[in-house]
């Protein structure tokens, strides 16, 4: 599950202001709570994209603290930082999943270019070569 936790304050004006513990980096804000919370998911998946493009260290999620809101990672980034996080734990190169695969490494490439939009059983295939599985849960909104 792929759920970070913000903190929602007000800043001056009234607007809630929205800040990531495990991405100093990421900020934003929203009219109202409704759109902060819609900012943050977008915010969220953009720092991700960000550091996986980059080949940077992702953080797996902190635990909540009181006072902090789980926002959940976008669909669009969940299964190509999935992918991403899976190979850094087993350290697998790009090469060395390509050949589990039996595809040419710029294949690898692309699913982990969060620019590129990667088909999911293609995600799924890869993630299942690193012995991870793909779950998809809904849940009621809260």
């Amino acid at each position: 599950m792929f759920s970070y936790p913000a903190t929602f304050r007000r800043d001056r004006s009234g607007r809630p202001v929205v800040s990531f513990a495990d991405f100093p980096e990421a900020h934003t804000d929203g009219k109202d709570l409704p759109e902060a919370i819609e900012e943050a998911i977008d915010c969220l998946g953009s720092v991700l994209a960000f550091r996986i493009s980059q080949k940077m260290e992702i953080p797996l999620p902190s635990p909540a603290k009181r006072g902090q809101r789980l926002v959940p990672v976008p669909l669009w980034i969940a299964g190509t930082l999935a992918l991403h996080i899976a190979m850094r734990e087993q350290g697998v190169s790009n090469s060395g999943l390509a050949r589990r695969l039996g595809v040419r490494e710029t294949v690898v490439r692309r699913m982990l270019d969060p620019e590129h939009e990667t088909r999911l059983e293609k995600l799924q295939a890869a993630l299942e070569a690193l012995g991870k599985r793909i779950v998809m849960t809904v849940e009621n909104a809260a």
